[in-house]
């Protein structure tokens, strides 16, 4: 799934085009990062905000089924 999908104009041809976005999992990731920064050293951190990503993209699948 797609944070944020949009539709893109080209300035000069003004042709539309969809562009995908991130992956939510990636925006999720990101939001939590902050939070643990200086918790614990770089690797550990980035791998503890992907588990927090997966844990919200499970909990909003359950909330959604």
């Amino acid at each position: 799934m797609k944070a944020y999908p949009f539709l893109h104009k080209h300035p000069t041809t003004g042709e539309t085009t969809l562009a995908q976005g991130m992956d939510l999992r990636d925006y999720f990731a990101a939001q939590m990062l902050p939070k643990l920064m200086g918790t614990q050293d770089a690797e550990v951190c980035v791998q503890s905000a992907y588990k927090w990503a997966d844990l919200m993209i499970k909990a909003r699948e359950n909330k959604y089924e």
